[in-house]
């Protein structure tokens, strides 16, 4: 099992899936039947040994709660980290509206994460089948029962593993920036499989933010700012207002259409730079 076995099996179960695609049983409206949730997802692959996990530990990161690879699967050998991006239907739909979320990027954050768990568990069946041992800490009973100062926070984080194998760094948003841009769902898997290791192809946390304040405008709640960055509890205030009247779906990713940083890395040369 190599690397690019296991990327493309990614590829093709996710172009493949039924489940990659809205249901008649589950669609919102008519026009959303056999809509597409995902393009392919793209893959990074870190060390469990890098000492970047100890620093997630403290308080101003993540904090003492949060559990590096070794603690969920003492035998690591690699972490894979991933992220599927939002196919351009979800993602234009939720430009339209400054306000509220679309019915289709509803659609993205509630069955796109049914959708990433198949995927999760297709990749642990691939490693078994090759004779691998693997987790999923999302799926871990163990996922976020340790104590977090903040309910912002958990003892694993996707966002920061996909930084640490070198997936993206931080927006102002406080999403991560891929060379996909920040629309989509990241997940990762750690195993015994040893398989060769991505350097981070940057060195601080924000490299890829232009810090242009294009998200700030976007946020139907001014939750943004530059001065303080995201403030999670007029952000979280909005969710649940949207799960109210959407249930059980959630969600709002305003902040991540319209901006620079929607299907790529902006460019500092060609993006207002605030210092």
């Amino acid at each position: 099992m190599t690397r690019d076995g296991i990327i493309e099996s990614a590829k093709h179960f996710t172009i493949d899936s039924k489940d990659n695609c809205i249901s008649k049983e589950v669609a919102l409206h008519g026009d959303f039947i056999g809509m597409k949730l995902f393009e392919p997802p793209i893959f990074a692959f870190g060390s469990p040994k890098d000492s970047i996990y100890e620093e997630f530990k403290l308080d101003h990161i993540i904090g003492a709660h949060f559990l590096p690879p070794t603690e969920w699967l003492p035998q690591v050998k690699t972490v894979i980290s991933f992220f599927l991006p939002y196919t351009k239907e979800i993602r234009l739909s939720n430009e339209k509206d400054t306000c509220w979320p679309s019915a289709e990027w509803l659609h993205g954050r509630y069955e796109g994460q049914v959708f990433l768990e198949k995927l999760s568990f297709h990749l642990q069946k691939v490693l078994s089948d090759a004779g691998y041992e693997s987790l999923v800490p999302f799926f871990d009973p163990r996922y976020g029962k340790e104590g977090a100062k903040s309910r912002f926070t958990s003892n694993w984080s996707e966002r920061h593993i996909a930084f640490a194998c070198g997936l993206g760094t931080f927006g102002l948003s406080k999403g991560l920036i891929t060379e996909k841009g920040t629309c989509g769902r990241f997940g990762s898997i750690l195993t015994t499989l040893d398989l060769p290791k991505d350097s981070r192809p940057y060195q601080y946390a924000y490299e890829y933010c232009t810090m242009c304040g294009a998200c700030i405008a976007r946020c139907p709640v001014y939750a943004i700012s530059l001065e303080k960055g995201k403030d999670d509890l007029l952000c979280s205030a909005f969710l649940d207002k949207v799960r109210e009247q959407n249930k059980p779906r959630y969600g709002c990713g305003k902040c991540q259409v319209k901006v620079p940083c929607e299907r790529k890395i902006p460019h500092l040369s060609k993006v207002g730079y605030v210092q």
